[in-house]
């Protein structure tokens, strides 16, 4: 089997609640003043990663209630991001964007904004002495949770802290339980961004079809979150492939929701022979018990990945950041420095 170490460093879909470690939330548990239903390491991560025998989107999305019921304080806020940084450094990643949604954290009296600083913060702590070239935000509107007026409340929040150079807010999403919930439902929210020149990517096509992935690109999505089932349909893959909207792939995670059944019949090779922009991301690394390396093990070993779609994999994801034509240049060179330097300790 390959080992494509040296591509796995870009994480463009990470959510910030479900990548939390377990040790994290056991001392914040602590700190806080919080019961958690748990007696140890192990019987916690039963609790907020997903059984082998996960039934669909909705069973793995019940992972989230006991981080985000950990993070209701501007310090945990903080604290998670930055532990989260220290992690994604140690495991050889340049670049990620971690996405979250203010409406969730503002359960004990939070204001969205005061959310926000907090990631900010932690985001600058968790960057300071580490190899990562840069690290930014994606702050979540929600489907079927929380209300249009706080996804409105949470694009202004983007607009407030959109990035200018410096690690920051660099677009917003929409995510939450798919199914019954259409894209178009939310045109005002993305309206709105629009308005505000704000970027977003939006979760489609994973619980689905093909015309949720179409309702989010006439919304003007930049990117696609998972977007699997654009497969479907060829019209929608052409459509992909002209605009330039990528794809953020999660297999381990699609595999676990049951949106595939098996990587046979992943899209993701497909995707790319079209000239779609698919990219390969970790979702969620603590509910999925992944990481961005097992991710192309995942592909090398059961899908047969190669070289050549791996270092395809990592280009997409550079061009696909939200990110300015200077910073991805500087990105680019910066992993080419990361890679040369590891291939001469070989």
């Amino acid at each position: 089997m390959k080992n494509f170490a040296k591509y796995g460093l870009i994480d463009l879909h990470l959510h910030l609640d479900g990548s939390l470690s377990p040790e994290w939330m056991v001392e914040w548990a602590e700190k806080q003043n919080i019961d958690l239903p748990a007696q140890n390491i192990e019987q916690l991560l039963s609790l907020i990663s997903v059984p082998q025998d996960c039934a669909d989107l909705n069973q793995y999305l019940s992972c989230f209630a006991i981080p985000v019921s950990l993070l209701q304080s501007p310090e945990a806020i903080r604290s998670a991001v930055s532990d989260l940084l220290k992690r994604l450094d140690q495991q050889g990643l340049a670049y990620v964007e971690i996405r979250f949604a203010p409406q969730l954290h503002t359960q004990k009296g939070l204001t969205q904004s005061q959310v926000v600083e907090a990631a900010l913060v932690g985001l600058q702590e968790g960057l300071t002495g580490s190899r990562l070239f840069k690290a930014n935000l994606i702050l979540c509107c929600l489907r079927g949770i929380g209300s249009q007026e706080g996804n409105l409340e949470t694009v202004r929040m983007a607009k407030k802290y959109l990035s200018s150079g410096k690690a920051g807010v660099v677009a917003v999403d929409l995510a939450g339980p798919e199914a019954g919930y259409p894209t178009m439902n939310f045109a005002k929210e993305f309206e709105l961004a629009k308005s505000l020149g704000v970027p977003f990517t939006i979760h489609a096509g994973e619980a689905a079809g093909a015309e949720n992935v179409q309702q989010a690109i006439d919304l003007g999505a930049s990117r696609i979150g998972h977007g699997i089932r654009a497969a479907e349909s060829e019209s929608v893959m052409q459509s992909l492939a002209h605009r330039h909207i990528a794809v953020e792939m999660c297999p381990c995670s699609n595999l676990q929701t049951k949106a595939i059944n098996h990587l046979n019949s992943y899209p993701l090779r497909t995707f790319l022979a079209k000239g779609i922009l698919a990219t390969l991301n970790t979702d969620n690394m603590t509910v999925s018990q992944t990481n961005i390396q097992q991710e192309f093990d995942l592909l090398a070993r059961e899908y047969q990945l190669n070289e050549n779609e791996a270092q395809q994999l990592l280009e997409n994801a550079i061009r696909a950041a939200f990110l300015s034509d200077e910073e991805k240049r500087k990105l680019e060179r910066h992993i080419e420095k990361r890679i040369n330097y590891s291939e001469k300790g070989e």
